[in-house]
């Protein structure tokens, strides 16, 4: 007998109780996950609340760093340029090579480094600190940035930036000076006008790709505004002219130092200003302070006898004396109190203007005592001694002049023949533009146009009237006898042209006493004579050699530098005969 199989059961909970499918955990457990879960799409929801909402502007700023830059456009620094308009000072284009460390690849590390004229481990060192974006090098000229264009090197960048170049070198270097790396003027007119060359930097926000590779700007360019153009008094040529030949009498002499300064003997204009030692502000390795020295503008001195025009003026114009009025000047030395002064040689009686011609320290000393103390410092003062010319220039100085009620009868014996007294050569030469004219001093300018009308420079402003044309008539007459036969400054003549001017030769002060065997030899004029146009000074300091004396160490100077301004000038000749 078979026996059949019960069907298999169709229990639908059978399932359920089979103990491999039963569940072992908690139902809390469940629960739990589903609120991690939902504790999480919350914390996401929060944080993205965060970063689009409440601080979006910090995030969108901290994206478009990594992708935007916005780069300043460097203003072109003006030019400076002589009254005809040529070049003493101008901005070259150059580039400034920086690069974004992390893109630069190794291999790009030899040919950069020689391209910039790096040592390797230099560059390397630049990479590899944390900044974002570093400077390699700048004022790299312009057919090295196209190479470097061409290489196409990844995470290197160009920026136009430039170069001040001085055509003239150092024969105008204390004139213009220079600027810094950053392009601000050191010194100079480069100082005195810094303002006004700068200009006002422009912008250029850009977007990069990964290679730092600009691809686009994001908005328009905000251009850069050039800085002005400042045009000075200086003739180039007459400059050049005037260092040259200062340069060569300082060889000759073997002198210390010197200076020049050439005006516009009818408006006070510097046409130049020349100082010896010079640099060349091209190139200023090795550059000291003696060099730097603007000295026709900034040392003061005792002018010696270039002063004495002064007080002889000043004595006609109070009436005390004539052209031809007689001073004894006998024996040759003259005691005042303790003190004693000297005359070269004993020149007996003489008049006035041969006191001039001269160069006679007692006939000076005599006219000086015959007026009052306050008459000489008053007189002093409006010629602009002991105060600051009214230019528009850097370390400027003033010079000094002693109060009156100090002087003793001895000072003020030697304040009329240039002792006792401080001086620059540009004070000087400033002084002689009451002369060349109908009595009125120029006041000297270096600017064509002011860079402010209350800023100090004096172009277009009116002289001030110093003494009487009369009396500006007969002091050129004794000047240019100063330059004739019998006078101190024969080495001072120009052929063609009629020449005066005076000497002067003072003994250098040491401490507090003055040193036996150092002077500084001066010489002052003007031409032609017959209309002055020029006015030349010259300062050497410390001539060496066996000549001393101002007719024979700085007329020559004067002369080649009048002769040739004359003629650069086409002033015609008045020399009769000619």
């Amino acid at each position: 007998m078979i026996r059949q199989k019960k069907p298999p059961s169709h229990d639908p909970y059978a399932a359920a109780k089979n103990p491999l499918l039963s569940a072992r955990l908690p139902a809390w457990r469940s629960k739990f996950v589903i609120l991690i879960v939902f504790a999480a799409f919350a914390a996401l929801a929060v944080r993205a609340f965060w970063v689009q909402i409440v601080n979006q502007d910090f995030y969108v700023d901290q994206g478009q760093k990594r992708y935007q830059r916005v780069l300043e456009l460097d203003a072109m620094r003006g030019r400076i340029v002589d009254r005809h308009g040529s070049m003493l000072a101008v901005s070259l284009a150059t580039y400034e090579i920086w690069a974004t460390p992390k893109l630069v690849e190794d291999s790009a590390i030899a040919p950069l480094a020689k391209l910039l004229d790096l040592p390797a481990a230099e560059l390397r060192r630049r990479l590899s600190g944390e900044r974002s974006f570093v400077l390699l090098k700048r004022q790299v000229d312009a057919d090295t940035a196209a190479q470097l264009t061409r290489l196409g090197l990844a995470g290197i960048t160009q920026i136009a930036d430039s170069k001040r170049f001085y055509p003239e070198g150092e024969s105008a270097a204390h004139v213009v000076g220079f600027t810094d790396i950053e392009d601000n003027g050191q010194e100079g007119i480069e100082l005195a006008a810094n303002e006004q060359l700068l200009g006002t930097p422009g912008q250029r926000e850009v977007i990069r790709d990964r290679l730092g590779r600009v691809v686009s700007e994001t908005r328009p360019l905000v251009p850069a505004r050039n800085g002005a153009t400042i045009q000075l008094t200086i003739d180039r040529r007459i400059q050049q002219l005037a260092y040259a030949q200062l340069k060569a009498a300082i060889a000759q002499h073997r002198a210390e130092a010197g200076s020049v300064v050439v005006l516009d003997a009818r408006n006070g204009e510097i046409l130049a200003l020349a100082n010896y030692p010079s640099f060349d502000p091209n190139d200023r390795a090795g550059l000291t302070g003696r060099q730097l020295r603007n000295r026709a503008v900034i040392d003061t001195f005792e002018p010696g006898s270039t002063i004495k025009p002064l007080v002889v003026a000043l004595s006609m114009d109070e009436g005390k004396v004539r052209p031809q009025s007689i001073i004894d000047t006998a024996p040759g030395w003259y005691k005042i109190g303790p003190a004693v002064i000297h005359d070269t040689s004993n020149h007996g009686a003489m008049t006035v203007a041969e006191a001039v011609q001269k160069s006679s320290n007692i006939a000076l000393a005599k006219l000086a005592l015959n007026l009052p103390a306050k008459t000489i410092w008053t007189k002093y003062q409006q010629y602009g001694l002991g105060t600051k010319p009214e230019l528009t220039f850097p370390g400027v100085a003033a010079g000094k002049v002693r109060p009156f009620k100090r002087w003793r009868p001895i000072e003020q014996a030697t304040m009329a023949y240039g002792y006792g007294l401080s001086v620059s050569l540009l004070q000087i030469a400033q002084v002689y533009t009451a002369y060349a004219g109908d009595g009125t001093m120029q006041r000297v300018s270096l600017l064509r146009e002011p860079l402010d009308a209350d800023a100090g420079d004096s172009f277009g402003a009116h002289g001030e009237q110093v003494t009487t044309p009369a009396t500006a008539r007969a002091i050129r007459n004794m000047l240019e006898t100063a330059t004739g036969a019998g006078g101190t400054g024969r080495a001072a003549t120009v052929e063609g042209y009629r020449v005066g001017g005076k000497t002067g030769t003072a003994r250098k002060q040491i401490g507090a006493s003055y040193a036996k065997n150092r002077y500084r030899a001066l010489f002052v004029g003007m031409a032609p004579m017959s209309d002055p146009r020029l006015i030349v000074a010259v300062m050497i300091d410390d001539p060496a050699g066996k000549a001393f004396y101002g007719g024979t160490v700085a007329g020559p100077v004067f002369s080649g530098v009048m002769g040739g301004s004359l003629q650069l000038l086409g002033v015609l000749p008045d020399a009769p005969g000619v």
